[in-house]
């Protein structure tokens, strides 16, 4: 329904906002609206198992927060980075790498710089996928690979064959993109983007809104 370039809009207002909030409440309001998003798309399964992903790193960095400043400090960190990083997962989930690549392009971004951008996000569930049978086939051999100072010093078994493969893709996608003539001018694309009254609407909604949730939030 919107143009990508109004979720990519969006997405950055909702970011702003979760980074001036700076309140356990606010920010766990604005978790809880992203939750409700994420279950009426449908992306529940998968914004749980990449939730499972994401809370250790929420949990380090919310505990160096709380043991260099305090508690309450360390929560809203923890609080923040897990709204900030869910709000990117809903975007994502409602645009796909290519929308979003052919939408920057027709703002006038060079093709080149939005083929690297689209190429890199579509790269992120393939090494995922890779890294998870990457584990799977270490932990059958008897390699400890999970989280903790234990498993440390086994990670190069880890790290060594998803960069390998990593590289082999990379390769691999160069060779095809040179077969295909990538760069060659004279390239038009079948889509057509176009800015329309209802996506204008909703930008400028997301910044009255967001506008006056900072107020309500400073000036109380």
């Amino acid at each position: 329904m919107f143009d990508p370039r109004t979720h990519l809009a969006l997405a950055l207002i909702y970011g702003l906002l979760v980074i001036f909030i700076r309140d356990t409440i606010w920010l766990l309001g604005a978790w809880g609206i992203l939750l409700i998003l994420i279950g009426l798309t449908g992306q529940g399964p998968a914004y749980t198992r990449w939730l499972l992903m994401l809370l250790p790193m929420a949990l380090f960095f919310g505990g160096i927060t709380w043991w260099s400043v305090d508690r309450a400090a360390g929560l809203q960190a923890a609080l923040s980075l897990l709204t900030l990083t869910s709000t990117f997962f809903v975007f994502f989930a409602l645009t796909t790498p290519e929308d979003l690549g052919s939408a920057l392009v027709k703002m006038g971004l060079p093709y080149d710089v939005a083929f690297v951008m689209t190429a890199s996000l579509q790269f992120v569930p393939v090494i995922t996928r890779k890294a998870r049978h990457i584990m799977d086939a270490q932990r059958a051999r008897g390699i400890e690979l999970r989280p903790g100072w234990r498993a440390l010093r086994n990670y190069p078994a880890f790290l060594g064959p998803l960069l390998i493969q990593a590289f082999q893709m990379a390769d691999a996608l160069a060779e095809a993109m040179e077969c295909r003539g990538f760069g060659r001018g004279g390239r038009r694309r079948l889509d057509g983007y176009r800015m329309r009254p209802w996506d204008w609407g909703a930008i400028a909604l997301g910044l009255v809104l967001g506008g006056g949730v900072l107020a309500l939030r400073y000036t109380r």
